[in-house]
C-alpha cells in the first residue's frame, strides 16, 4: 500500500513530469514550423497564414526573437481572455458547454474540500482505530485520515448511552468524551446530507443554465437546413410504387399544408470507395503538377508496370523496373478512365431501385411543420415511417444508412453483449494493476519477493507511481474499441455514436477503474487477514479497508489529471505525425490542410473519464477528503488547458446543441447514489446499524430530484418546442418574404460523394420529384456548396466573413494573440444575455 512518502514521490514524478510537458510546449508552440500544430483552428478559420512565408532560412523553422522566450506563460491569460459567448460563436456551443463540466466539478468541489478538511481530517485522526489493528491489517499514515480510523462500536455504544440518558432526562450530565464520541460519529452521516444537498443545489442551478443557453443558441442560429428536415427511417415497402413514389404520396396526404420536398437515400458505399480512390489519383496529378510548375525544366517521369496499375493504381514497384512514362499525362490518363467506370456506376445506383433505402430526408416548408412530423407518430404501426430530427448534414455517419432497420435491435443485444465480455475480460488487467499497488499484501504471502520490493525507490516507484500509470496504458485501445462497437449498432448520427462509446466507456470505468480497483485491491491489501481470520470479521476487514483505496485513487489522478492533461496541450502525438506527413506524404496544399486537421475534442474519452473524478470526489469526499485537493488541482489545470484547446486547436465536427447535458448531470447523480450507499455500508460494518435509517431515505430523495429535473428540463434537449419553431418561421417571413426553401435544401441532405462531380450531373440526384434549374442562386449558401472533405459535408447556409489574418512578421515577436470576431469554419450565432456572458 502506498505511504504518504510514496505519494510525496509520486506528486514530485508527476509535478516535474506536467511542468516539462508545459515548458516544452512552451517553446515549441512559438516556433514557426510548429505553427499548424499548435494552431491549426486559425487555419481552419483562414484567420491565419503560415510565418514560413518569408523571412530567411532559418526563420522559417526557429523563432529568432528571444523575447518571445521570456513570455512562454502568456498563453494562460489569453485562453482566458475569450468571454463566453464569444467562445460559443468561435466554438459552438457543445465546446462552451464541454468546458462548463470542468467549471462545475471546481464549484462543487471547492467548498466541499474546505469543510471536509477542516472537520472530517481532525475528526478521523483523534479516533485511533488503525492503531490498534496494524497488526491484523495493512494500513499507511494516510490511511489515519480516512473513516476506517473511526472505531466500530462507537456508534453503537453512543446510540445506548443517549438511550439511557434520555430515559432518565439527564442529558446535563453528558460528559464532553460522549459529546465528542456522538459528533465523531455522526459528523459523517451530517455531512454527507450537507454536500448532498450543495451538490444538488448546483446541478439544478447548472441543469436551468444549459437548458436557456441551448434555447437561446438554436433561437438565435440562422437558417439551418436541419431545423426544416426530418429523417424517416422504416419506409414501408409498397407494390408497384418505388420508395420515392411512397414517400411523397404519404406526405403529401398527411402533411399536405408544410410538405416540401424529400431526398431519397442510396446505398453508395460501393461507389464511395470507388471516389477515394480516384482522390488519391488525383492527388498525384496534383502533386506532379505542382512539381512541374516549380522546375518547368523538365516534366517529371515515372516507370509503369501494367500489372501493378491494373490492381492498385501505381507505376511501376518502388520504382524499380517498368516502362518510364510521363507522370502527368500518365495520371490524366488514369483519372480520365477511371472517370468512366464511376460514371457507369453511378448510374447504376441511382436507376437501380434497390440502391434506394427505405430512409429518406424529409424536408418542410416551415420549423413547425417540421418539428410537428418529427415529434409525432405517423402511422398507427408504431415501427413503420419512424421519424425524428435530422441530424445537421455533417454530422450524419452514412455508412450506417444502409443498414436494414429491423437488424437494428440484434446488433444491439450482440453489440451489449460483448461490452458485458470486455467490461470483465478486462478485470484481469485490473487486477495485475492492483497487486502493483498492494505490495504488502504480496509480501505476506510471499515473503521471497521481499528483498527487491524492500529498496526504497523501487518500492516508492512501484506503488506511488507506476499503478496509475499501468493502468493509464491498459485503457489506451479502449475507447476505439468501443466507438466501433458503436458504429455496429447503427446510429446514423456522429455524435450519437459518440454518446453510445461514451456511455459504455463509462459504465466501464465504473465497474473496472473504479469498483474493480476496490474490489480487488481490497483482496489483494488484505489478503493475509483474509486467509487467518474468521469468517465473522471479514465484513469489517472490508469496511476499514474500502477507504484506504483512496491511495490508488489519487496516483491514478496525479498520472491522469495532472501529467496526462499537460501532454493534452503538448500534442507530442500530433506534432510527430504533422512532421512525419509533411517529410513523406504532403504533395499538395490539400494534403497539408489535411494533415493540419486537428479533428474534435475525443468526447467518448475525455466526458467519462471526467465523469470518474466526479465520482472519486464524491465518493471519498466523506470517505477519505484527503483525496479532494488533488481532484481540485485537476479541475482547475484541466479548465485551462481544454478552454486554450478548443480556441486554439479542436475543429468540432459537429454541434449536437449540448446534447449530451442529460448524461452528464444524471451520471453525477449516479455518483451521488454510489457515495450514499457506500457509506450505508461502511456504516453497517461499523455495527451502526440503527443508524441505517438516517442514510437509507438519502437516495430516495437524491432519486427523486433526478426525476424531477428530468421532468423539468430534459425536454428541451429531446423536443423543440412549437412556439418556438413558429416564432422563427414568422421572422424568417417578416425578414425574408422572397426566400426559396427549395433552392435552399437542394443538396444538403445529398450523399456527399455526389459532390464530387460537376454541377450538371448533381441535377438529376438532387431532389425526388422537385427539378431544381442549375444556373438557379442557392440562397445563403450559394458561396459555399462545394466540398473537398467527405467526411464533413455539410455546406453552411449563411456566408461567412474572414477576418483580417493574423500573420507572423520575421524580425519581431511572433504574435499569440486571438480575434475573437473571427467565425469559425461552420460559423455559429449566439446572443448571451446581458451580465451573463463569462463562463
Amino acid at each position: 500500500m502506498a505511504t504518504l512518502s510514496d505519494i510525496g514521490v509520486s506528486a514530485l514524478i508527476n509535478i516535474l513530469t506536467a511542468f516539462a510537458f508545459l515548458l516544452a510546449f512552451a517553446v515549441l508552440r512559438i516556433q514557426p514550423v510548429n505553427d499548424r500544430v499548435y494552431l491549426p483552428k486559425w487555419y481552419i478559420n483562414g484567420g491565419r497564414s503560415s510565418p514560413r512565408s518569408g523571412g530567411n532560412f532559418v526563420a522559417k523553422f526557429v523563432s529568432l526573437d528571444f523575447k518571445t522566450y521570456l513570455t512562454f506563460l502568456n498563453w494562460m491569460p489569453q485562453a482566458l481572455k475569450m468571454s463566453e459567448s464569444e467562445l460559443i460563436n468561435h466554438a459552438g456551443l457543445d465546446s462552451a458547454i464541454f468546458l462548463r463540466i470542468y467549471s462545475l466539478g471546481f464549484k462543487i468541489f471547492v467548498p466541499i474540500t474546505v469543510v471536509a478538511l477542516l472537520i472530517l481530517i481532525p475528526v478521523n485522526v483523534s479516533s485511533g482505530t488503525l492503531f490498534f489493528l496494524r497488526k491484523e491489517l495493512v494500513v499507511s499514515d494516510i490511511d489515519k485520515l480516512s473513516i476506517s480510523n473511526v472505531p466500530p462500536k462507537s456508534v453503537r455504544q453512543v446510540q445506548y448511552k443517549i438511550f439511557n440518558e434520555y430515559l432518565f432526562a439527564k442529558f446535563s450530565s453528558f460528559s464532553n468524551e460522549l459529546w465528542w464520541d456522538y459528533f465523531r460519529c455522526f459528523v459523517h452521516i451530517g455531512l454527507e446530507y450537507l454536500f448532498t444537498i450543495w451538490i444538488c443545489y448546483m446541478l439544478y442551478k447548472e441543469y436551468d443554465n444549459v437548458a436557456t443557453m441551448r434555447l437561446r443558441f438554436l433561437d438565435s442560429q440562422r437558417r439551418r437546413a436541419e431545423q426544416f428536415t426530418v429523417v424517416v427511417r422504416n419506409v414501408p415497402q409498397i407494390s408497384g410504387h418505388s420508395v420515392s413514389d411512397s414517400l411523397d404520396q404519404f406526405f403529401k396526404t398527411n402533411h399536405p399544408d408544410t410538405y416540401l420536398c424529400h431526398q431519397a437515400v442510396y446505398n453508395a458505399n460501393k461507389f464511395a470507395k470507388l471516389v477515394r480512390k480516384r482522390d488519391r489519383l488525383q492527388n498525384w496529378l496534383d502533386y506532379n503538377q505542382l512539381k512541374f510548375e516549380r522546375h518547368s525544366e523538365k516534366r517529371p517521369t515515372e516507370k509503369f508496370t501494367d500489372l501493378v496499375n491494373a490492381f492498385n493504381f501505381q507505376t511501376g514497384f518502388l520504382g524499380l523496373w517498368g516502362k518510364r512514362v510521363d507522370s502527368i499525362d500518365f495520371y490524366k490518363q488514369q483519372i480520365k478512365e477511371f472517370d468512366k467506370n464511376m460514371a457507369l456506376e453511378r448510374q447504376k445506383v441511382l436507376k437501380d431501385t434497390k440502391s434506394i433505402l427505405p430512409v429518406a430526408f424529409v424536408s418542410f416548408k416551415s420549423r413547425w411543420g417540421a418539428a410537428v412530423c418529427a415529434q409525432t407518430q405517423q402511422s398507427k404501426n408504431p415501427t413503420l415511417w419512424l421519424t425524428n430530427w435530422a441530424p445537421e448534414p455533417r454530422d450524419i455517419y452514412w455508412q450506417n444508412l444502409a443498414i436494414p432497420f429491423l437488424s437494428l435491435t440484434i446488433r444491439k443485444l450482440i453489440i451489449s453483449l460483448s461490452v458485458f465480455a470486455l467490461v470483465f475480460f478486462y478485470m484481469i488487467p485490473i487486477a495485475f494493476v492492483q497487486s502493483l499497488a498492494n505490495l504488502e499484501g504480496l509480501e505476506r504471502v510471499a515473503p521471497f519477493l521481499r528483498p527487491v520490493i524492500e529498496l526504497k525507490f523501487i518500492k516508492s516507484f512501484l506503488q506511488g507511481f507506476l499503478p496509475g500509470l499501468a493502468l493509464k496504458i491498459f485503457l489506451y485501445i479502449l475507447p476505439t474499441m468501443l466507438m466501433i462497437m458503436s458504429k455496429i449498432e447503427g446510429h446514423i448520427a456522429l455524435s450519437t455514436l459518440e454518446r453510445r462509446a461514451s456511455a459504455k466507456y463509462y459504465y466501464f470505468m465504473l465497474v473496472n477503474v473504479f469498483l474493480g480497483s476496490i474490489v480487488t485491491g481490497t483482496a489483494f491489501e488484505q489478503l493475509h487477514s483474509f486467509l487467518h481470520q474468521s469468517p465473522t470479521q471479514i465484513p469489517r476487514t472490508i469496511g476499514v479497508s474500502i477507504p484506504m483505496k483512496a491511495t490508488f485513487f489519487i496516483t491514478y489522478i496525479m498520472v491522469d489529471g495532472w501529467a496526462g492533461i499537460a501532454g493534452e496541450i503538448l500534442r507530442l502525438k500530433p506534432l510527430v505525425i504533422f512532421h512525419l506527413k509533411n517529410m513523406f506524404l504532403v504533395k499538395t496544399e490539400r494534403d497539408r490542410e489535411q494533415a493540419t486537421d486537428p479533428g474534435s475534442v475525443d468526447y467518448p474519452e475525455t466526458l467519462p473519464s471526467l465523469q470518474l473524478y466526479f465520482l472519486l470526489g464524491i465518493v471519498y469526499a466523506v470517505v477519505t477528503p484527503i483525496l479532494l485537493p488533488f481532484i481540485l488541482i485537476f479541475f482547475a489545470f484541466a479548465y485551462l488547458v481544454y478552454r486554450h484547446q478548443i480556441i486554439n486547436v479542436y475543429n468540432q465536427q459537429y454541434e449536437s446543441g449540448a446534447a449530451f447535458w442529460p448524461h452528464v448531470h444524471s451520471r453525477i447523480i449516479a455518483s451521488l447514489v454510489i457515495s450514499q450507499l457506500l457509506l450505508l455500508g461502511l456504516l453497517s460494518t461499523k455495527e451502526a446499524a440503527n443508524s441505517t435509517p438516517l442514510l437509507a431515505v438519502l437516495p430516495i430523495l437524491t432519486l427523486s430530484f433526478n426525476q424531477y429535473c428530468k421532468h423539468r428540463f430534459e425536454p428541451a434537449f429531446r423536443r423543440y418546442p412549437l412556439e418556438e419553431a413558429m416564432k422563427k418561421d414568422i421572422m424568417d417571413q417578416t425578414t425574408e418574404p422572397d426566400i426559396n426553401l427549395t433552392t435552399f435544401l437542394a443538396n444538403a441532405y445529398l450523399h456527399p460523394i455526389f459532390r464530387s462531380f460537376g454541377e450538371e450531373e448533381l441535377v438529376e440526384v438532387r431532389v425526388d420529384k422537385v427539378r431544381v434549374d442549375k444556373n438557379q442562386s442557392y440562397g445563403d449558401n450559394a458561396q459555399s456548396q462545394t466540398s473537398d472533405d467527405h467526411s464533413s459535408p455539410s455546406p453552411p447556409h449563411h456566408p461567412t466573413t474572414y477576418p483580417p489574418q493574423d500573420v507572423y512578421h520575421h524580425g519581431f515577436p511572433p504574435r499569440y494573440a486571438y480575434n475573437f470576431s473571427s467565425p469559425t469554419h461552420y460559423g455559429y450565432h449566439y446572443e448571451a444575455e446581458p451580465g451573463n456572458s463569462r463562463a
